[in-house]
Protein backbone atom coordinates (compact mmCIF):
# COMPACT_ATOMS: atom_id res chain seq x y z
CA UNK A 1 0.00 0.00 0.00
CA UNK A 2 1.65 3.72 -0.84
CA UNK A 3 2.07 5.80 1.78
CA UNK A 4 0.77 9.26 1.69
CA UNK A 5 3.42 11.98 2.73
CA UNK A 6 2.59 13.89 5.71
CA UNK A 7 0.98 17.42 3.70
CA UNK A 8 -1.61 14.79 2.09
CA UNK A 9 -2.67 12.67 4.83
CA UNK A 10 -3.12 16.29 6.96
CA UNK A 11 -5.61 17.32 4.73
CA UNK A 12 -7.35 14.46 4.03
CA UNK A 13 -7.97 14.59 7.79
CA UNK A 14 -8.97 18.31 7.57
CA UNK A 15 -11.68 17.76 5.04
CA UNK A 16 -13.02 14.67 6.83
CA UNK A 17 -14.02 16.68 9.34
CA UNK A 18 -16.28 18.69 7.41
CA UNK A 19 -19.79 18.41 7.88
CA UNK A 20 -21.18 15.45 5.35
CA UNK A 21 -17.68 14.71 3.64
CA UNK A 22 -16.13 11.04 4.69
CA UNK A 23 -13.10 9.91 4.15
CA UNK A 24 -13.51 8.45 0.58
CA UNK A 25 -14.75 12.41 -0.63
CA UNK A 26 -11.98 14.08 1.51
CA UNK A 27 -9.40 11.94 -0.26
CA UNK A 28 -11.19 13.26 -3.66
CA UNK A 29 -11.36 16.46 -2.78
CA UNK A 30 -7.35 16.22 -1.71
CA UNK A 31 -6.47 15.10 -5.00
CA UNK A 32 -8.32 17.56 -7.00
CA UNK A 33 -6.79 20.04 -4.81
CA UNK A 34 -3.34 18.63 -5.73
CA UNK A 35 -4.23 18.65 -9.13
CA UNK A 36 -5.68 22.07 -10.20
CA UNK A 37 -2.87 24.71 -10.52
CA UNK A 38 -0.96 26.26 -7.38
CA UNK A 39 -2.58 29.78 -7.96
CA UNK A 40 -6.55 27.98 -7.46
CA UNK A 41 -5.32 25.49 -4.81
CA UNK A 42 -4.25 29.16 -2.90
CA UNK A 43 -7.39 30.85 -3.92
CA UNK A 44 -9.32 28.46 -1.58
CA UNK A 45 -7.25 28.56 1.02
CA UNK A 46 -7.14 32.53 1.08
CA UNK A 47 -11.13 32.20 1.24
CA UNK A 48 -11.08 29.69 4.18
CA UNK A 49 -8.87 32.33 6.08
CA UNK A 50 -10.18 35.59 4.94
CA UNK A 51 -13.91 34.16 6.06
CA UNK A 52 -12.63 33.21 9.65
CA UNK A 53 -10.74 36.65 9.98
CA UNK A 54 -13.76 38.42 8.68
CA UNK A 55 -16.99 37.14 8.99
CA UNK A 56 -18.50 38.07 12.59
CA UNK A 57 -22.06 37.90 14.06
CA UNK A 58 -23.97 41.11 13.07
CA UNK A 59 -24.52 43.19 16.79
CA UNK A 60 -28.11 43.23 16.19
CA UNK A 61 -29.81 40.09 14.57
CA UNK A 62 -26.61 37.89 15.10
CA UNK A 63 -26.85 36.89 11.22
CA UNK A 64 -23.46 36.75 9.53
CA UNK A 65 -21.65 39.95 8.83
CA UNK A 66 -18.68 41.64 7.81
CA UNK A 67 -19.49 44.59 9.54
CA UNK A 68 -21.15 45.70 12.89
CA UNK A 69 -24.33 45.69 11.37
CA UNK A 70 -25.72 43.19 8.08
CA UNK A 71 -27.11 44.56 5.76
CA UNK A 72 -30.55 43.15 6.30
CA UNK A 73 -30.02 45.28 9.49
CA UNK A 74 -28.89 48.20 7.88
CA UNK A 75 -31.98 47.86 4.90
CA UNK A 76 -34.28 50.54 5.69
CA UNK A 77 -36.93 49.29 2.99
CA UNK A 78 -37.50 46.39 5.29
CA UNK A 79 -40.83 46.34 7.30
CA UNK A 80 -38.94 46.93 11.01
CA UNK A 81 -42.11 45.86 12.30
CA UNK A 82 -42.11 42.13 11.42
CA UNK A 83 -39.56 40.22 12.92
CA UNK A 84 -38.53 36.03 11.98
CA UNK A 85 -36.82 34.31 14.59
CA UNK A 86 -34.68 31.53 13.23
CA UNK A 87 -32.06 28.98 14.54
CA UNK A 88 -29.27 29.49 12.31
CA UNK A 89 -27.59 31.60 9.94
CA UNK A 90 -28.54 29.59 7.00
CA UNK A 91 -32.35 29.41 7.98
CA UNK A 92 -32.38 32.87 7.41
CA UNK A 93 -30.59 32.21 3.99
CA UNK A 94 -33.38 29.89 2.97
CA UNK A 95 -36.52 32.75 4.31
CA UNK A 96 -34.69 35.26 2.27
CA UNK A 97 -34.85 33.12 -0.92
CA UNK A 98 -38.82 32.95 -0.27
CA UNK A 99 -39.09 36.81 -0.24
CA UNK A 100 -39.64 37.79 3.07
CA UNK A 101 -39.11 41.04 4.14
CA UNK A 102 -39.36 41.39 7.57
CA UNK A 103 -36.39 41.64 10.18
CA UNK A 104 -34.34 38.67 11.57
CA UNK A 105 -32.97 37.19 14.97
CA UNK A 106 -30.65 34.11 14.57
CA UNK A 107 -30.74 32.52 17.83
CA UNK A 108 -27.47 30.39 17.02
CA UNK A 109 -28.55 27.48 17.78
CA UNK A 110 -31.81 25.47 19.21
CA UNK A 111 -32.30 24.52 23.38
CA UNK A 112 -31.17 21.16 23.50
CA UNK A 113 -30.86 19.48 27.19
CA UNK A 114 -29.49 16.45 25.78
CA UNK A 115 -26.63 18.14 24.09
CA UNK A 116 -26.15 20.12 27.27
CA UNK A 117 -27.22 23.61 25.16
CA UNK A 118 -29.45 25.84 27.28
CA UNK A 119 -31.09 29.17 26.80
CA UNK A 120 -27.90 30.73 27.90
CA UNK A 121 -25.88 29.46 25.44
CA UNK A 122 -28.23 31.43 22.43
CA UNK A 123 -29.17 34.53 21.99
CA UNK A 124 -32.63 34.92 23.37
CA UNK A 125 -31.96 37.49 26.38
CA UNK A 126 -30.80 39.75 23.31
CA UNK A 127 -34.05 39.01 21.73
CA UNK A 128 -36.09 39.74 24.78
CA UNK A 129 -33.89 43.10 25.09
CA UNK A 130 -34.25 43.62 21.25
CA UNK A 131 -38.46 43.03 21.62
CA UNK A 132 -38.68 44.88 24.51
CA UNK A 133 -36.65 47.88 23.34
CA UNK A 134 -38.14 48.26 19.35
CA UNK A 135 -42.23 48.65 18.26
CA UNK A 136 -42.17 44.89 16.36
CA UNK A 137 -46.31 43.97 15.92
CA UNK A 138 -45.33 40.45 15.11
CA UNK A 139 -42.97 37.94 15.90
CA UNK A 140 -42.74 34.67 13.72
CA UNK A 141 -40.98 31.99 14.94
CA UNK A 142 -39.55 30.11 12.33
CA UNK A 143 -37.48 27.75 14.53
CA UNK A 144 -37.51 23.98 12.88
CA UNK A 145 -40.40 21.69 13.66
CA UNK A 146 -38.06 19.43 15.83
CA UNK A 147 -39.04 18.39 19.25
CA UNK A 148 -36.16 21.06 20.43
CA UNK A 149 -36.59 23.90 17.48
CA UNK A 150 -40.45 23.67 19.22
CA UNK A 151 -38.95 23.52 22.87
CA UNK A 152 -37.01 26.84 21.75
CA UNK A 153 -40.17 28.55 20.35
CA UNK A 154 -41.89 27.74 23.46
CA UNK A 155 -39.29 29.38 25.95
CA UNK A 156 -39.37 32.37 24.27
CA UNK A 157 -42.90 32.93 23.89
CA UNK A 158 -43.27 32.40 27.60
CA UNK A 159 -40.23 34.76 27.94
CA UNK A 160 -42.46 37.35 26.16
CA UNK A 161 -46.36 36.87 26.68
CA UNK A 162 -46.41 40.30 28.52
CA UNK A 163 -44.87 42.25 25.21
CA UNK A 164 -47.70 43.79 23.17
CA UNK A 165 -47.21 42.09 19.91
CA UNK A 166 -48.32 38.86 17.81
CA UNK A 167 -46.45 35.86 18.33
CA UNK A 168 -47.16 33.08 14.86
CA UNK A 169 -45.38 30.17 14.20
CA UNK A 170 -44.50 29.08 11.15
CA UNK A 171 -47.33 26.85 9.03
CA UNK A 172 -46.52 23.03 9.01
CA UNK A 173 -48.25 20.63 6.69
CA UNK A 174 -49.13 18.81 3.57
CA UNK A 175 -47.43 20.55 0.85
CA UNK A 176 -49.23 21.57 -2.34
CA UNK A 177 -48.89 18.77 -4.72
CA UNK A 178 -48.83 16.36 -1.99
CA UNK A 179 -50.69 13.03 -2.20
CA UNK A 180 -51.98 11.67 1.13
CA UNK A 181 -51.17 8.51 0.75
CA UNK A 182 -47.89 8.98 1.04
CA UNK A 183 -47.22 11.68 3.81
CA UNK A 184 -46.04 10.38 7.00
CA UNK A 185 -48.03 10.49 9.82
CA UNK A 186 -46.05 13.56 11.34
CA UNK A 187 -46.93 15.78 9.01
CA UNK A 188 -50.57 14.65 8.04
CA UNK A 189 -50.97 15.75 12.61
CA UNK A 190 -48.73 18.94 11.90
CA UNK A 191 -51.90 19.64 8.62
CA UNK A 192 -55.15 18.37 11.16
CA UNK A 193 -53.95 20.34 14.02
CA UNK A 194 -53.05 23.51 11.86
CA UNK A 195 -56.08 23.33 9.46
CA UNK A 196 -57.87 26.58 8.66
CA UNK A 197 -61.31 27.72 7.48
CA UNK A 198 -62.16 26.81 3.78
Amino acid sequence: MTQLTDSVANVIEQLAKLPGVGKKSAERLAYHILRVNKGEALALSDAIRDVRENVRYCARCYNLSEAELCNICLDQNRDQGLICVVEQPRDLMSLEQSGFRGVYHVLLGRIAPLDGIGPDQLTIQALVDRVKAGSFRELIMATNPTVEGDGTALHISNLLAEQPLKMTRLARGITTGSILEFTNKEILADALSGRQDF
